[in-house]
């Protein structure tokens, strides 16, 4: 099948045995999934959409025969499936798209995965926030129509694909490609500022999570279920440092020696906000280092230096740094 050749066949060409499947492969999340996977000798097949690009294969999960194509040609062992649209704005103002693409394509996924192992990420946003924290087997009450249609594409997954696990994670941040991919990593343009004060909320708790820390789990949990196969079910992993937005925005500051004077808290939610976010939806991650799946997160501060500096190039940066 065109798009899966791999390697010259000679005898000496190292093929990795165990293959995985990424979906959303262009997505914030999804690269630091695909690079996790292939930089661990794992043969990675990471397909976009709208931003696919040469080493990425194209694929409209909302097409079942191109989904059937694609898992048929590559028959991986493991599935990891990034791909969503995760702006809780976004979905408000294009909910047929996003529930096409939060529901839909999970449900075509699922039942072409068969006795394959599906990942699927999902979000703490599925929780009200009301009553944190919360363990994998408590009662999800979304309040958002992205919590709503994440909550559906979990329950579309485990109906066709049993075997499945979720993970669902909170707030994400990582290597970005422009600073808008991530709730966290856009906030450097408040950062960057300066002399001009801005308010950033300072109501909701959150719990920002390093990208690299997410896929980690995500191998070893594909690792685990090779060797057993009755690792399935729900499970949550986060970060534990807890920041407001305004702290976060703080954080990024003295994470690149950057004042923060001008950085205003906001302790009230604004009218017309935009889509209701939980007050504090923090996760309980007990399942996953019971089994001894989970990593260590990485330190904020050092995350987001890692996630931001190629932006230190930013000319509002230097001139920030050696007023």
């Amino acid at each position: 099948m065109p798009g899966f050749n791999y390697g010259d066949d000679q005898d000496d060409v190292y093929t990795p045995y165990r293959r995985v499947l990424v979906t959303g492969a262009t997505g914030l999340l999804g690269r630091a999934v695909y690079k996790e996977f292939k930089n661990n000798d794992w043969d990675s097949l990471g397909c976009g959409y709208n931003r696919a690009r040469p080493c990425f294969l194209k694929c409209n999960l909302l097409d079942e025969d191109a989904v059937r194509g694609v898992i048929q040609g590559f028959q991986p062992h493991v599935i990891v499936h990034c791909a969503a649209e995760r702006r809780p704005d976004v979905v408000e103002r294009h909910t047929e798209a996003a529930m096409n693409l939060n529901v839909h394509a999970c449900t075509t996924l699922a039942k072409e995965a068969g006795s394959i192992f599906l990942i699927y990420i999902s979000t703490d946003y599925v929780f009200d926030g009301r009553n944190p924290p919360y363990g994998e087997n408590d009662a999800p009450n979304p309040l958002n129509l992205y919590g709503k249609s994440k909550l559906e594409g979990e329950r579309e997954i485990l109906r066709h694909c049993p075997g499945a696990a979720i993970l669902r994670v909170p707030i994400l941040f990582g290597e970005v490609e422009k600073v808008e991919e991530s709730a966290v990593t856009v906030l450097w343009d408040r950062v960057l500022e300066g002399a001009e004060s801005c308010t950033i909320e300072h109501c909701q708790q959150r719990f920002p999570t390093f990208t690299k820390d997410v896929a980690r789990v995500c191998r070893n949990m594909a690792e685990r279920a090779l060797q057993d196969p009755s690792l399935r079910g729900i499970f949550h992993y986060s970060a534990k440092e807890q920041m407001t937005k305004y702290e976060i925005a703080c954080a990024i500051a003295d994470a690149f020696n950057l004042p923060s004077s001008h950085l205003i808290p906001m302790t009230e939610q604004p009218a017309g906000a935009g889509a209701q976010r939980p007050h504090n939806a923090q996760l309980e991650c007990s399942r996953l280092e019971l089994l001894g799946l989970s990593v260590e997160s990485t330190p904020f501060k050092t995350a987001i230096r890692d996630s931001l500096w190629p932006f230190q190039h930013d000319k509002r940066w230097r001139q920030t740094v050696f007023h």
